[in-house]
């Protein structure tokens, strides 16, 4: 039998020692817990069973009781992905795309934001909601211009160096494809938040403002439209009055701290706060003034909402109120959750016309409302994540939100949006959203008409 070093025999003395303080700390957690849920049971009695669970396992939990081979061993050094990834572990949490949303191909198509998965307002640049209409150029900025000419009294052409003197700002925004919930027009169609309400996500843009640009250009008095250009393939067009372009418009090169990536607009796009995101055109290269709409492609064979005649509403720009349950969803179910378990109801609001002022949350399919927390920041024509909490039954529900913002927009029931754009339209869909909960904790995408 070989002998045991005295080096050895220290760190089989710290190793040992360790895992008896461990045991230690959780027989003292144990016995405190016990007069610590003594006073808990008068205050909230629901939080019993969960308490109990931890403690009668904590001690057995070899996640805890024994040393993991990552706290055991060197870790990468900071040369290593000098570019930040995520964990190998967050695999799952991508954007996702379906050929029911591509026009023939991925190159005019829309890969969308996996809401289920994301925590507070700010969408990270790698999962934004991606919409292209002839795929994604790679282009050179020190070759990029912008050019602003029609009725101007100083046309120009800007190189990127030139764009960037201008005072630059940063302001939080969402942007939304007005097809957002589209595909629920007749119905639900996706059993998934990511699909049925993916088509948007929210960032902090920085950039300037274009009415900045034009002060110094002048802009002659019958100039009532811009149309904007992008410089991809399909040269995507879209036409803005005058007076929101002198509002909020941003010509924007800056996403969450860093250029734009290239499927956003690389290396200049615009952002037209709380308006459809397809008015934000990308890699943008020309603007133009004039008396007249454009009446571009996207402004007349597509993006126009329709009555409920069936007619066509063109210039129908704004957002509407709008919200939706994001935990729990299909994608994160309640089938962990035991009666008696207190779990958060949580989601997003937004309204491009303002700025969120209450949502209500029912649980038996808008017989009720509740009035929810909002969480975080609350920001004109941006995310507003709300929340409430509840102690989980098993009985079956009907879970909806309801948004309300500051220029007094309610959002409607299903039945009262079909009065006002019919049941064929796929844009501009905001009627409550609902999910039904079964007794086994299963989310499924359903509708309420009224």
């Amino acid at each position: 039998m070989s002998k045991i070093s005295k080096e050895e025999l220290e760190i089989i003395s710290v190793v040992v020692s360790e895992q008896e303080s461990r045991r230690n700390f959780f027989k003292k957690t144990a016995t405190y817990s016990m007069g610590a849920l003594a006073v808990a049971s008068v205050v909230a009695p629901v939080a019993l069973s969960a308490n109990e669970h931890v403690k009668a396992n904590a001690e057995d939990d070899p996640n805890i009781m024994e040393e993991k081979s990552w706290a055991t061993k060197w870790g990468r050094g900071v040369d290593e992905s000098l570019y930040g990834l995520p964990s190998p572990y967050e695999h799952s949490v991508t954007r996702r795309l379906t050929p029911i949303l591509a026009s023939g191909n991925t190159r005019a198509s829309i890969a969308v934001t996996p809401l289920q998965d994301l925590s507070g307002i700010i969408v990270p640049n790698g999962l934004f909601f991606n919409r292209n209409h002839g795929g994604t150029p790679t282009i050179n900025p020190n070759e990029h211009r912008l050019m602003i000419h029609g009725l101007v009294e100083k046309p120009i052409v800007l190189t990127m160096e030139q764009l960037k003197r201008y005072p630059s700002v940063s302001r939080i925004h969402f942007l939304e494809c007005p097809a957002n919930g589209g595909p629920e027009w007749r119905g639900p169609q996706f059993n998934s938040i990511q699909f049925a309400k993916g088509f948007m996500s929210c960032a902090e843009w920085t950039g300037v403002y274009l009415k900045d640009i034009i002060k110094d250009l002048g802009l002659k008095p019958e100039a009532q439209w811009m149309l904007a250009e992008g410089n991809d393939s399909s040269h995507m067009g879209r036409t803005i009055p005058v007076d929101k372009v002198l509002d909020d418009v941003m010509v924007v090169w800056g996403q969450n701290g860093e250029a734009l990536r290239e499927e956003q607009g690389y290396p200049i796009r615009l952002v037209v706060p709380g308006w459809e995101a397809n008015l934000c055109v990308k890699w943008l290269a020309r603007l133009e003034f004039s008396s007249e709409p454009y009446y571009a492609k996207e402004e007349t064979s597509k993006y126009t909402a329709l009555k409920h005649t069936g007619k066509a509403i063109q210039h129908f720009y704004v957002n509407e109120v709008n919200s939706v349950i994001t935990s729990p969803c299909p994608e994160k179910p309640w089938t962990d959750l035991k009666k008696g378990d207190m779990v958060e109801i949580e989601g997003l609001a937004w309204s491009g016309f303002g700025t969120i002022t209450t949502v209500d949350v029912s649980f038996d399919g808008g017989k009720n409302w509740t009035v929810a927390s909002l969480k975080g920041l609350v920001l004109e024509k941006a995310w507003t994540r709300f929340s409430i909490m509840h102690e989980y039954t098993g009985k079956p529900m009907l879970l909806s939100s309801r948004a309300s913002d500051d220029a007094g927009h309610i959002q409607p029931s299903v039945k009262n949006e079909r009065a006002a754009v019919g049941i064929e339209g796929v844009y501009h869909r905001n009627g409550i959203h609902t999910w039904e909960i079964d007794a086994k904790g299963e989310v499924t995408n359903v509708q309420i008409l009224s």
